[in-house]
C-alpha cells in the first residue's frame, strides 16, 4: 500500500521490491511503471536499474576491502602513499580510511561548470581537488572520495575497476546482471532515468553527470543491476557476517565485520562503515523500527539497501524515481518501507536480544545521525558506603578478646561517605581495627597544597601521625617497606580523575609494590572514573618513559576506576600483592560524575570542576611546556595562554580546525601563580559544546601542532615528552603531521590496550 500511495503522489513512477529473511527471499514484487516517457511500460521482477551510489558499496567498497585483504593497502594509510600525485593542496595526510567513511573534508564533487571529459582529466582534477574541510574533522559525503578509491584500486590492482569489481565481487556472488556499461541487449529492461542536456532520455547510459563525463566507470556511480542481483550481494554479506559456509566467498568473515561497524573517528556523530551508512543525516531507509547498528546505502536515482545483520534480513527498494524529470523524492518512502517489513515480520522479538548496542548506557537514537546518551540520576554508592553497609566486612575486624587490627589509610580531602564523613573518622571508630597511620599523597590531607614541600604531621581530630608521600625525590614519594610491616592492611580512598599522569595513581602502585615486599593487605575503596569508564584514547606511555606521571603503559585517557587501575598495576607486573577492592554500587561505565549523584570535591586544587575534568586529559598533556594553562586563575584548564600568543590568531586556527566537541573564544589573562604569574597572556578560553564527541586527549594534540606551527619561535614542544610519554608522537609533532592522523596511530596499540583492560573491569 505505501508503495502504491507513492506511485500515485507521483513520487515514482513504479518501484521493485526485494525482502530476505533467515536467508531466504520472503516477498518480491513490482510496482507501477517502468518507463513514462518516451513510451509507457510496465515495471517488472527483472528491470535494470542504474544504482547510482550503490556502486559505492556494491563496487568500489568490496573491491578495495580485497585490496585490504590481500595486504595491499592499509585503512590508516595516507592515500598519497599508492596515489602520490593526490597529497596535492594539502591532502598528503587524508588516509583510506576517511575516504570510505566519508571523512576526508574533500568537496562533494568535481567541477561540473567548466566542460571536460576523460577519465584521465576527473582523475587530475580529483587529485587537484583542495580541503573544504579538516580531514578527519566532520562528515561530508563527497562522490570524490570514492572517484578517488576507484582510482586506487585501478592503479594497484592494474586493471580497470568494472573489470575488477567483475572478476572478484559479481562472478563469484553469481551476479550476471550487474555492471558498468550495459551492453544494448540489456536496454529493453532497463529503467530510464531523465533526460540529459541534449534532450535525449537516458536509458542504459549513467544518469550521474560525472560518470558519464568519465566514460560510464567510476567508483562512485555507474553501475546497472537488479534486485534479484542485489538480493543476493546483500545475502551474501548476511552470510559472511554470520560466517555461514558459502560455495562463492568474495571476502572474509572478519573483513565484512569490520566494514559493517563504525569506523568514522571517534569523536564523531555520524557513523559510517567503511562505505556503509549506519547512523547519519542519510540513513532515512532504515525507518523507525529496525535497528542501530544495521547498515546500508541509498542512490540518488531512488535505490536503496538496508541490511541488519540481528534479524538477519535486508530490504531492497529500486525506484528510478528521477524518470521522468529530477524533483521527486523517495526518502520517506524508503523509511516507510523498512517499518513495513519490519513489522510484517515481527521483527521487534529478535532486536532486543540481538543487538548489542541496546545494551549501551543510555543510548537513545531518538535524534537520526547523532549519538546521544539520556543521561541518568542514579544514586552511586563508593567502596566506603559499600564497606559500611557491609559492617566492614572485608576489613576482618579483630573480635573482641583479640588484639585489634592495625590499619593504616592513604586517603585526603576526597575520602568521605555520602553523608560527608570522613574515611579516616569512620575507619577509627570501628571496634576491632586500630588506626596507626594516616598517608597523604600529592597536595596534603586537605588537597590544597600545590607544592612538593608535603610535610608529615598530625591529624587534628584524631592525634594519628600522618606521613606524606609526596615530594621532591623518588624515595619521598614511596611508603617505607618497614612501615607498612607494622600494619595489617592500608586502605586507599582516593578519587582519580581519568587520566594515566595523574599522581594518586602512581601513589596506588607504589604502596601495592610496598604492600607485597611488607606482607601486608591494600584495599582499594573504589570511586567513579568522573569522565567516564568508557571512553579510551590518547597515545600510550612507552616503557622508557615511565616515571612518577607515568606509572604503567596505559594511555592518557585509560576509561578505568582507581580499584581497576590497582587490580591492573598488581596483575600485569605481578606484583603479587594481597589486593582487595571494594567496588562501587550503582555505578555504570558510561556515566559521567553528574550522573552519580555524588557532591563534587575538588580533587586537586586545580581540578575545580567537571567541565575542568573534561579538559584536563587534552590541556593536561600540554602542561609541562611554556604555556599557562589557568593556574592562579579562576579557571584552571579552561583557558591557556602565553605572552607571546595572540588570542584571536590562534582562537581562529582552532576553530577552523573544527574540532568536535569544543569551542574556542578569544581570551586573556593574567595569573596569579604558576608559569607567567602576574604577566598578561593572551590565548583561548575553551567552550565545551559536546563532552560525548570531544576526544580530549587529541585536543592536547591539536594545541599542540597549533602552537608550533604559529609560534615555531616560542613553543617548547619537546617538553611535553614527560606528559605524553611516547617518543612516537612527539616525532610526529615535530615533523608536522596533522593531529588526526597522530591519533590515529594509537589505535593499534589502543586495542591491544582494551584487551589488557579488559581482564580487570569490574563493571559494565
Amino acid at each position: 500500500m505505501v508503495i502504491q500511495d507513492a506511485i500515485e503522489q507521483k513520487q515514482c513512477p513504479g518501484a521493485v521490491v526485494f525482502v530476505g529473511h533467515h536467508g531466504r527471499v520472503v516477498y518480491k514484487k513490482a510496482y507501477g511503471m517502468r518507463s513514462l516517457e518516451p513510451t509507457r511500460e510496465a515495471m517488472t521482477l527483472d528491470t535494470i536499474f542504474d544504482i547510482a551510489s550503490l556502486t559505492k558499496v556494491v563496487a568500489t567498497t568490496p573491491s578495495v576491502l580485497r585490496l585490504l585483504e590481500l595486504g595491499e593497502v592499509r585503512l590508516n594509510d595516507p592515500v598519497a602513499t599508492y596515489l602520490p600525485e593526490f597529497a596535492q593542496n594539502g591532502k598528503q595526510e587524508i588516509t583510506i580510511r576517511e575516504l570510505l567513511t566519508h571523512y576526508s573534508g574533500l568537496p562533494e564533487d568535481l567541477d561540473l561548470k567548466t566542460p571536460w571529459e576523460g577519465k584521465e582529466i576527473a582523475e587530475q582534477m580529483a587529485f587537484a581537488s583542495g580541503l573544504v574541510a579538516p580531514p578527519g574533522s566532520v562528515f561530508r559525503y563527497s562522490d570524490v572520495n570514492f572517484e578517488v578509491l576507484g582510482f586506487l584500486v585501478e592503479r594497484l590492482a592494474k586493471m580497470p575497476l568494472d573489470k575488477y569489481a567483475d572478476a572478484f565481487v559479481f562472478q563469484p556472488l553469481g551476479m550476471k546482471e550487474t555492471r558498468f556499461l550495459p551492453p544494448p541487449q540489456w536496454h529493453r529492461r532497463i529503467a530510464p532515468t531523465e533526460y540529459d542536456e541534449h534532450n535525449l532520455m537516458l536509458r542504459g547510459v549513467v544518469h550521474d553527470p560525472t560518470a558519464r563525463r568519465m566514460g560510464g566507470v567510476a567508483g562512485h556511480a555507474g553501475l546497472f543491476s537488479t534486485a534479484a542481483d542485489l538480493s543476493k550481494y546483500a545475502q551474501a554479506v548476511l552470510d559472511e557476517i554470520h560466517a555461514k559456509p558459502q560455495r562463492r566467498q568474495f571476502l572474509k568473515s572478519l573483513t565484512m565485520v569490520k566494514a559493517t561497524r563504525p569506523q568514522q573517528p571517534p569523536d564523531a556523530t555520524s557513523l559510517r562503515g567503511l562505505g556503509w551508512d549506519i547512523d547519519s543525516p542519510f540513513s532515512s531507509n532504515r525507518g523507525e523500527l529496525l535497528p542501530l547498528g544495521s547498515f546500508g546505502h541509498t542512490g540518488f536515482t531512488g535505490t536503496s539497501i538496508w541490511i541488519d545483520p540481528y534479524t538477519d534480513t535486508y530490504v531492497i527498494l529500486l525506484t528510478n524515481a528521477v524518470h521522468p524529470h529530477v524533483g521527486h523524492s523517495v526518502i520517506a518512502l524508503r523509511g516507510k518501507v523498512a517499518d513495513v517489513v519490519a513489522t510484517i515480520l515481527d521483527l521487534g522479538k529478535e532486536m532486543h536480544d540481538k543487538n548489542p548496542l541496546l545494551a549501551i548506557t543510555g543510548y537513545n537514537e531518538a535524534m537520526t545521525g547523532s549519538r546521544r546518551m539520556a543521561y541518568r540520576n542514579a544514586k552511586v554508592l563508593n567502596g566506603i558506603d559499600v564497606l559500611e553497609a557491609t559492617h566492614f566486612a572485608a576489613l576482618k575486624p579483630a573480635p573482641a578478646d583479640a588484639s585489634p587490627r592495625r590499619i593504616g589509610i592513604l586517603t585526603n580531602q576526597s575520602g568521605v561517605d555520602a553523608d560527608g564523613h570522613r574515611t579516616i573518622d569512620i575507619l577509627n571508630s570501628v571496634p576491632g581495627l586500630k588506626l596507626t597511620a594516616l598517608f597523604i599523597p600529592e597536595h596534603g590531607a586537605v588537597g590544597q597544597l600545590d607544592t612538593t614541600e608535603v610535610g608529615n604531621t598530625t591529624d587534628a581530630a584524631t592525634g594519628i601521625p600522618v606521613y606524606s608521600v609526596y615530594g621532591d625525590t623518588d624515595a619521598k614519594r614511596r611508603p617505607s617497606v618497614d612501615q607498612l610491616k607494622q600494619l595489617d592492611a592500608v586502605v586507599i580512598d582516593l578519587q582519580d580523575v581519568g587520566v594515566r599522569f595523574w599522581t594518586y595513581q602512581t601513589a596506588v602502585g607504589y604502596f601495592l609494590e610496598a604492600g607485597a615486599q611488607a606482607g601486608t593487605e591494600i584495599m582499594v575503596l573504589d570511586r567513579p572514573n568522573p569522565i567516564t569508564g568508557s571512553a579510551v584514547s590518547g597515545p600510550i606511555a612507552d616503557p622508557d618513559k615511565r616515571s612518577y606521571v607515568s606509572y604503567y603503559m596505559i594511555p592518557s585517557r585509560h576509561g578505568m576506576t582507581m580499584g581497576e587501575l590497582a587490580q591492573l598495576f598488581n596483575g600485569e607486573q605481578k606484583l603479587g600483592a594481597s589486593l582487595t577492592v571494594v567496588p562501587m554500587q550503582g555505578w555504570q561505565r558510561g556515566d559521567w560524575y553528574d550522573s552519580t549523584g555524588e557532591v563534587w570535591v575538588n580533587p586537586s586544587p586545580n581540578l575545580r570542576s567537571l567541565n575542568e575534568n573534561t579538559l584536563y586529559p587534552g590541556l593536561g598533556l600540554i602542561e609541562g611546556t611554556n604555556v599557562s594553562v589557568g593556574r592562579g586563575t579562576d579557571t584552571p584548564f579552561e583557558v591557556l595562554g602565553a605572552p607571546w600568543i595572540k588570542s584571536q590568531e590562534l582562537a581562529g586556527y582552532l576553530n577552523n580546525r573544527h574540532i568536535s566537541g569544543v569551542r574556542f573564544v578569544p581570551y586573556s589573562f593574567t595569573p596569579t601563580s604558576s608559569v607567567y604569574a602576574n604577566q598578561l597572556c593572551g590565548g583561548v578560553n575553551m567552550l565545551v559544546t559536546n563532552r560525548l564527541t570531544l576526544d580530549s586527549p587529541e585536543l592536547g594534540i591539536e594545541f599542540a601542532t597549533a602552537l608550533h606551527k604559529l609560534y615555531s619561535n616560542d613553543f617548547q614542544i619537546e617538553k611535553m615528552i614527560t606528559l605524553v610519554a611516547n617518543r612516537q608522537t612527539i616525532d610526529d609533532l615535530n615533523a608536522g603531521v596533522d593531529p588526526r592522523f597522530i591519533s590515529s596511530k594509537w589505535n593499534e596499540a589502543l586495542e591491544g590496550f582494551e584487551k589488557v583492560r579488559e581482564r580487570y573491569l569490574l563493571y559494565k
